[in-house]
């Protein structure tokens, strides 16, 4: 065993934590890819396995219900067992759960490859983020490692659409599901032989059953009510039951873990309130986000003809714009000016992208409109995200590091699936009205279809504009932690805060 490191001192002869931050971002980016590759290759999946519509909305609810119910618990097991252990464990399990989603034969084969894919992830997730928050602890080294990892965060799910639709256009479905292997193989070799964790940060602690049982049930019941909320309607009694299900568990959970000896999740993990603004800023933008990806590729594939393969390249300059806001812009500054002045101006910057993108017409060229609007979106999340990553993992101790990390994908997970149902449901009815107006008039129904279906992705993309502000001013709110590294203190005066910043406990020798 070791002493304690000073202050931003990086892992002592740890050269290989550069190294292992490839294997790291390679397994993210295989989880933030099955996001959306699955989605390119549903419909030729449903046909293949003859799965019903009523049901394919299944091969995307079960990945998420798993994923987003677990996550708490996938982030204690991480704190529990050791994160490069829990890394590994779901790197392999998830590699086997898309193999048996490659192979299936039938609804429920496929359905329980992809609850599988989901619990897996939710061990994966956590580590990988967690295993960052204790590796790099020198500031200007953080900043690089989580501008990396930032930029995939934020663009993977593009760069899904893309490889989606070349696996399902040149290839065949079972592809997306194959691919995972050896992304997973080579991250968790790589994971193997050059992730050294640093000694004297797991929680072992009895494990808080109660907590674990009401938080999955609670997340798993916001998940899947905003799921059924986008198919049967927001008044439908079993939307609203859910809904109901979800306040109540929850709160039982914060009841419980204020009283248990060892809880799933500290409450000082959140009530923090730079961690907590990280939180809820991230959250909403994921919300603007996640509906966006939706109506684009729909408006591509279906107003504009694009093919699964051309869709995914339309995607590029998002993406080019997430890596040069991750990397260039939040990195190079993160070490300079405090976080919310990276965080809001970039939520702003997504905000005027997406204005851009209110403007869509049946017409709307792609070079004059949809371009610039994906270029600021992506520099505007790329340069919000990356200090988001950054801070939600800094000044937590390091047996609290796996939940406070879980916390951030739970906030994106959620996020998601609130921001595919409420948008999709408010483009839906904008549409309807939209068709209901101009019916008498029109002469040629495939067109009236066509500008009422961008008139109701307009609509949504507005309500997109307006939750990206409102993240804004809670980025600029509620988070005051001060430079990284610098030293001055946050203005709330938490105990835990910018003195502890960078103190990582142990080196393992």
């Amino acid at each position: 065993m070791g002493t304690p490191l000073p202050k931003s001192a990086p892992l002592e002869g740890d050269s290989r934590r550069w190294k292992a931050l490839v294997f790291i971002a390679l397994a993210q980016l295989m989880v933030v890819l099955d996001a959306t590759i699955v989605n390119i290759a549903l419909p030729s999946a449903q046909t293949d396995l003859g799965i019903s519509d009523g049901n394919r909305q299944w091969v995307i609810t079960a990945y998420a219900l798993a994923f987003g119910g677990l996550l708490l618990f996938g982030g204690r097991i991480a704190d529990l067992w050791g994160r490069k252990q829990t890394f590994v464990t779901g790197l392999i399990g998830f590699a086997l759960a898309s193999a048996v989603g490659g192979a299936a034969q039938n609804e429920a084969m496929m359905l329980g490859a992809r609850a599988l894919q989901g619990l897996f992830g939710a061990l994966l997730a956590p580590a990988a983020l967690s295993l960052l928050a204790v590796m790099f602890t020198d500031a200007k080294e953080r900043a690089k490692a989580f501008g990396i990892y930032g930029a995939i965060a934020g663009g993977g799910g593009a760069v899904g659409l893309i490889l989606g639709g070349f696996l399902t256009e040149y290839l065949n479905w079972r592809w997306t599901f194959f691919v995972n292997i050896p992304f997973a193989a080579v991250a968790a070799l790589g994971a193997v032989f050059v992730i050294r964790e640093p000694a004297g940060g797991r929680n072992r602690s009895p494990l808080d059953i109660p907590g674990v049982v009401l938080s999955t049930l609670g997340l798993v019941s916001l998940v899947y009510g905003f799921t059924r909320a986008e198919s049967s309607g927001w008044s439908d009694v079993s939307t609203i039951g859910l809904f109901v299900a979800a306040v109540v568990l929850l709160a039982a959970f914060v009841a419980t873990e204020a009283r248990v000896k060892h809880p799933l999740l500290p409450l000082r993990v959140i009530a923090d309130r730079n961690r907590g603004g990280v939180y809820a800023s991230l959250g909403l933008a994921v919300i603007a986000m996640f509906g966006l990806f939706l109506f684009l590729t729909y408006y591509l594939q279906i107003v504009k003809g694009f093919s699964p393969v051309k869709t995914g390249f339309a995607f590029l300059p998002m993406i080019a714009g997430m890596i040069t806001g991750s990397t260039q812009i939040g990195a190079r500054l993160m070490t300079r000016v405090p976080p919310r002045l990276l965080m809001a101006p970039g939520f702003l910057l997504a905000a005027v992208g997406m204005l851009f993108l209110t403007q869509l017409e049946v017409g709307t060229s792609y070079a004059g409109v949809i371009l610039p609007g994906q270029l600021l979106l992506g520099l505007g999340m790329g340069t919000a995200f990356m200090p988001a990553m950054s801070l939600a993992t800094i000044g937590v101790e390091a047996r609290d590091a796996g939940v406070a990390s879980a916390m951030v994908n739970t906030s994106q997970q959620v996020g998601g699936a609130i921001g595919t149902a409420l948008l999709n449901t408010i483009a839906a009815s904008a549409t309807t009205a939209y068709v209901a107006d101009h019916a008498a008039g029109a002469r040629n129904a495939q067109l009236l279809q066509a500008q009422a279906m961008v008139s109701g992705y307009t609509h949504a993309i507005w309500w997109a504009v307006g939750i990206l502000a409102v993240s804004a001013t809670i980025a600029f709110t509620l988070i005051n932690t001060g430079v990284p590294g610098s030293g001055s203190a946050a203005a709330s005066g938490d105990a835990e805060g910018v003195e502890d910043e960078f103190k990582i406990p142990v080196v393992a020798h």
